[in-house]
């Protein structure tokens, strides 16, 4: 039971930096492997572009339909005796590549470091980002309720 605990709860942690290296800039992983340096690695599968099939929900909750197609870069690498795995939006195959050697370092005994000094920054670059996004479509939210016609 305890096993199966700690399987589910470092998956929980990868899934979290998965989705961070996913939405990072392909900036801020150049500026982080320029600076700790590329680490060896082998390339299992070049990174390669295709598209995957988004769904949606009608309503947010109801009925799946198939909202549209996105372009998806991938990319296996392996860090030692470590897979690292990367799916990204777009067609940038450095930051597929670059990630995928993030999430390898992530599995590895060095992943307190990487955590810290790449995935913690992402972190909060991105949440900063969505709090300004938000910021900005509330600017624009219309209270129709609130609304009042001209006095007769």
């Amino acid at each position: 039971m305890i096993q199966s605990q700690e399987n589910a709860t470092s998956q929980k942690a990868r899934q979290k930096w998965m989705a961070i290296l996913a939405r990072a800039e392909a900036d801020a992983l150049e500026e982080y492997f320029e600076e700790q340096g590329l680490p060896v690695h082998v390339v299992m599968k070049k990174p390669e572009t295709g598209t995957v099939m988004i769904e949606g929900r009608a309503g947010g909750s109801g009925r799946r339909f198939n909202f549209g197609e996105a372009t998806v870069t991938r990319c296996v690498v392996r860090v030692g005796d470590t897979l690292g795995f990367s799916y990204a939006l777009g067609h940038d195959r450095r930051k597929a590549l670059l990630a995928a050697v993030a999430d390898a370092l992530l599995q590895g005994e060095n992943a307190t470091t990487v955590m810290s000094k790449l995935i913690e920054p992402l972190a909060a670059r991105q949440a900063t980002a969505r709090v300004i996004a938000s910021r900005k479509a509330a600017a624009t939210k219309v209270d129709f309720f609130t609304l009042v016609r001209g006095a007769d």
